[in-house]
């Protein structure tokens, strides 16, 4: 089956997903315990989602290493994968829009919201069309896959500077 020249690269990616997800929560204690406080508003924004990427992109290298019968039943799952991240990505923009203390840039815009939206999106359709064009499909579940982790070290590297950055003076 052509999924299995693919093990290598989902063994990789679904790896350094999980590892990475661990990271995250390693990023989100060393928020904690700065004096730089976080807002529930603002995990929610931009340090939850980082984790969904993290997490997607494992589900989908796991997804992908699964010992399917047809592409058909792949390509539901990785559909319905594409489906509800793009869902969980306008709940992000809202929230990122919702924002109080911190107004998003462009490049808030681009790697929180825009990137992951286009990423579910094509995962959604390659899901649609893996049984019929599978070559292409693939690559794109690939590249997505990628790209998900991609946009999530992206986000945890920013979160850990912009913290980094607006640490008030130490009370001495």
């Amino acid at each position: 089956m052509q999924l299995t020249a693919w093990e290598n690269f989902y063994v990789i990616v679904g790896s350094s997903a999980a590892a990475l997800t661990g990271l995250q929560f390693v990023v989100i204690a060393l928020i904690a315990q700065s004096r730089t406080r976080a807002t529930g508003g603002d995990i929610a924004a931009f340090g939850s989602p980082t984790v969904v990427h993290f997490c997607v992109a494992l589900f989908v290298a796991a997804s992908m290493s699964a010992p399917w019968p047809s592409l058909v039943s792949a390509g539901i799952t990785i559909a319905g994968c594409g489906f509800v991240g793009a869902s969980y990505a306008v709940v992000v923009m809202r929230r990122a829009h919702g924002q109080a203390r911190y107004k998003p840039v462009f490049e808030d815009w681009l790697w929180h919201v825009i990137l992951p939206l286009l990423a579910y999106i094509a995962l959604l359709a390659a899901g649609i069309m893996l049984h019929r064009v599978p070559a292409p499909s693939l690559f794109v579940i690939g590249a997505v896959t990628l790209l998900l982790v991609y946009i999530g070290i992206h986000n945890a590297w920013d979160t850990v500077t912009w913290v980094t950055l607006n640490q008030p003076p130490p009370d001495d």
